[in-house]
């Protein structure tokens, strides 16, 4: 598989800009592309990158999605005046035209070309595109909100036109709808595409009717237009996990692209003018991650707005380093989304319930409840809410928005340990393993005695169980002290590994450790104290004397046609795991274990995404396919071969909304996908 991470950056992007005053379009300034890419360079992400050439897309290239005559007047402006270039504006909504525009324009849509080539061709992995202008609100035939070709859309074509591709993902996380993207794929099947944007009941712009949530596609394509429409400011990165979580994922898995693009639009993010939204820039590391795991990884990540230049620089930074394969920063802020994300979130799985297996059970009782709230939702959405007002990016402080942020990353950046995943193994290992897998030897029979005696003597019962903890320990340590990021062990007793391991880490100092359990679990740790949570996984259920938030029992059995694990992944285990927040994530699979190799994989590397990256996993079953595949899933060199989606049967379905109803109120993340969900406003 390919590895690598392109960046494509060209200064003379930067010729395109206003030479009149304009309030409406004069956040759209070179810098923008020119201070994002001394961001790169101030994190030594630069030169870790794999540079490729921007070029000209050439006119037939930009057919692929425009008229002619749009073509032709753009070329027409190069030899115009500033006067001819005003008028010649003013036809257009929000956008301008410098003597340079479209030569940059060409430069936008060629280096998006260039990095969906350098990804097909297996050049590299996947990539990130910084352009301007930039696209996806440009149609067919009219320049529109400061773009003049559609990038992402050519590029898409482009893919399908050149590399056969049926099946592409567009995801777009921009704040604005990006209709013009929308209105070139409408009908067609081949392309899903996602936009969540700032809707506020159609009085922001565009202010369309057909960016709400009801506008899902049109003849074929029906059902490949998904619109998620914000109705008030100050969302944060609650609202946009759980969009992920509740929407996207589970139709992106179920559609299965070839190749995923993404226009990426920073203006979403935190001190955006544009947005006055709360999500700050390690969130963008969170969904550049699960965009990871689709397509083989084949990712292509393409610049669109984002107009407050310290925000974007760190978020385009959090993307990249994401790509890259650095651990994924801890997420802020409380994990629970507010009531008019989950009213967006419900309309949409409601409107698209006809055309995805994965909905096929959606309970749609609720929009009855919905519907009589709408009209007090609207008017309590028009303006922000007392405690939006509070927030930080809602009082267009630029300079406190910087300082805030300056602060702000300093928390959450961390240095990248040298060796990412670390093993214990006999010799040979290393030729089915990973090469990036570190080998570390063992603790020998006496280190692990003088640990065992004064802190697990009663969970180790018996000498001959000693050294199947051998391993144990000596990765746990390296990642406590972050020596390697990550570890795999094989063990003759997983449930024991497990249990010491989660011992160990809090004794280390950890105040959150999730645990989660594959297979058979003979020994249920004690949770009361909140130390740790653990989700056991098992074909049945296993008895507890007590009720605890903090030990759940998730029944199932994979289906042995094809994968529909998917469903309570991204419907249960992600969002509880994501509300519990932990510092260290440990994943044991133990005897009668009730997934396969793809179900366990996607597991280890979706919890990747969590707790800075810090996984152990134990596995008691040491068949080389399943320790090579979740090696690479930790790894992060491949993603995990998922097989043919299965719907859960409607039993399966039943057992994942029982856990919800029992669980919503203490994992708030769970609250996106049942009738009253409700937690902050």
């Amino acid at each position: 598989m390919a590895s690598g991470t392109a960046l494509i950056y060209d200064e003379e992007m930067t010729a395109h800009k206003l030479l009149w005053n304009d309030p409406i379009c004069d956040i759209e300034v070179p810098e923008r592309l020119s201070f994002s890419y001394e961001q790169l360079r101030s994190y030594h992400l630069v030169e870790r990158c794999v540079h490729v050439p921007a070029r000209e897309g050439s006119e037939e290239e930009i057919l692929l999605v425009h008229s002619l005559e749009h073509l032709e007047m753009a070329k027409s402006t190069q030899t115009m005046n500033e006067e001819e270039l005003k008028r010649v504006s003013e036809n257009y909504d929000a956008f301008f035209f410098h003597p340079s525009t479209y030569h940059c324009a060409r430069l936008a849509v060629g280096a998006a070309l260039q990095l969906v080539d350098a990804v097909m061709a297996g050049k590299v992995r996947n990539g990130m595109a910084l352009v301007r202008p930039p696209g996806h609100h440009s149609q067919r035939n009219a320049a529109n909100g400061f773009c003049l070709f559609n990038n992402v859309a050519i590029a898409a074509e482009y893919a399908k036109l050149k590399y056969g591709l049926q099946r592409i993902l567009i995801v777009d996380w921009d704040v604005h709808h990006g209709q013009g993207t929308q209105y070139i794929f409408e009908e067609d099947p081949s392309v899903l595409y996602f936009s969540w944007h700032r809707y506020e009941h159609q009085e922001f712009w565009p202010s369309l009717k057909e960016s709400d949530y009801d506008a899902v596609g049109l003849g074929k394509g029906k059902g490949f237009n998904i619109n998620l429409p914000w109705n008030k400011v100050g969302m944060g990165n609650s609202d946009y996990l759980a969009a992920f979580f509740h929407v996207l994922l589970p139709m992106a898995f179920e559609f299965d692209p070839e190749l995923v693009i993404v226009s990426s639009g920073y203006d979403s993010g935190i001190g955006d003018p544009e947005g006055q939204m709360n999500a700050t820039p390690e969130v963008f590391a969170h969904l550049t991650h699960f965009l990871m795991q689709l397509a083989n990884g084949k990712l292509c990540v393409i610049l669109e707005g984002g107009y407050h230049l310290k925000s974007l620089g760190e978020s385009v930074c959090m993307t990249v380093k994401t790509l890259l394969g650095d651990p994924v920063p801890q997420i802020t802020g409380e994990m629970a989304p507010c009531l008019s994300a989950v009213e967006s979130i419900q309309n949409v799985r409601a409107a698209h319930k006809p055309y995805w297996k994965c909905l096929a059970y959606e309970d749609t009782s609720f929009l009855q409840n919905l519907s009589t709230k709408s009209h007090l939702l609207k008017k309590a959405n028009s303006n922000p809410s007392a405690e939006d007002e509070s927030q930080i990016t809602n009082n267009n402080n630029t300079v406190k928005v910087e300082r805030f942020l300056e602060l702000h990353m300093k928390n959450i950046l961390f240095p990248v340990p040298p060796i990412k995943t670390a093993t214990t193994g006999s010799e040979g290992s290393e030729y089915f393993l990973p090469e990036h897998v570190q080998l570390v030897k063992e603790m020998d029979e006496t280190e692990i005695k003088v640990l065992v005696s004064g802190f697990y003597a009663d969970l180790v019962k018996e000498e001959k169980t000693l050294l199947s903890l051998g391993s144990t320990f000596v990765i746990l340590d390296k990642i406590l002290k972050k020596e390697v990021c990550n570890g795999i062990a094989a063990s003759p007793t997983a449930a024991l590994s497990a249990a010491v391991a989660v011992r160990h880490c809090v004794r280390f100092g950890f105040q959150r450790v999730l645990c989660v359990f594959v297979g058979d679990m003979q020994m249920i740790p004690n949770t009361e104290d909140g130390k740790m949570l653990v989700i056991n996984i098992c074909e049945k259920e296993q008895s507890r004397k007590t009720s605890c938030k903090h030990y759940i029992s998730l029944n199932w059995k994979e289906d042995a046609g094809g994968n529909d694990f998917f469903s309570a992944v991204l419907g249960f285990i992600l969002p509880v795991a994501y509300s519990y927040q932990p510092n260290l994530t440990v994943v044991a699979v133990g005897p009668n274990r009730n997934l396969g190799i793809s179900g366990i994989s996607l597991l280890v590397a979706l919890l990747r995404g969590l707790a800075e990256s810090r996984v152990f996993v134990v596995i008691e079953d040491t068949e080389i396919s399943l320790m090579q595949t979740v090696a690479e899933a930790l790894v992060g060199t491949s993603t995990p071969p998922f097989g043919i989606y299965v719907p859960p049967t409607q039993e399966k379905v039943n057992k994942i909304k029982a856990l919800r109803d029992q669980f919503q109120q203490e994992w708030k993340m769970l609250q996106c996908s049942v009738k009253d969900g409700i937690s902050r406003n």
